[in-house]
């Protein structure tokens, strides 16, 4: 699996850990990383899940916003925790990581639906996630 595949899985697995717990993402980002530094079975986290996972935060009412906009029929309480989790990662890779192109991150975000979630999944988190992209140049704003 390669670094950064493996990068996005575990910042998804932090958003859905904090989503599932109630807590902040960065709390539960400092305790992946204090629980790496004491437990040597426990890989570390790495500087890509990190600025993921941090980037997230920097932008989390924004692309919450940004979901609950475009997500047809869907809150995002009633969204499935899990694919709520895909498309935050997902909507803030494509939206403010230029260096990551566009198929990559909506490819990378269909793959994590199709191991972590239910049948219809993957064909939800493409359509949103494209739907993102076709409005990227709009969607930025301070």
């Amino acid at each position: 699996m390669a670094a950064r595949n493996k990068a996005r899985k575990r910042a998804f697995q932090i958003l859905f850990e904090a989503d599932q717990r109630g807590a902040d993402v960065q709390t539960v980002l400092a305790d992946w990383m204090r629980h790496a530094r004491t437990d040597p079975r426990q890989p570390p986290v790495n500087e890509y899940t990190l600025e993921l996972v941090e980037g997230y935060a920097d932008h989390v009412g924004r692309i919450d916003e940004l979901i609950a906009q475009y997500a047809v029929g869907w809150t995002l309480d009633r969204m499935p925790v899990v694919d709520r989790n895909i498309l935050r990662l997902g909507a803030y890779e494509l939206i403010w990581v230029d260096e990551t192109p566009d198929a990559v991150v909506i490819d990378e975000a269909v793959q994590l639906a199709k191991e972590f979630s239910t049948d219809d999944s993957p064909s939800f988190v493409n359509g949103m996630l494209g739907r993102l992209k076709d409005l990227k140049p709009s969607l930025r704003r301070a």
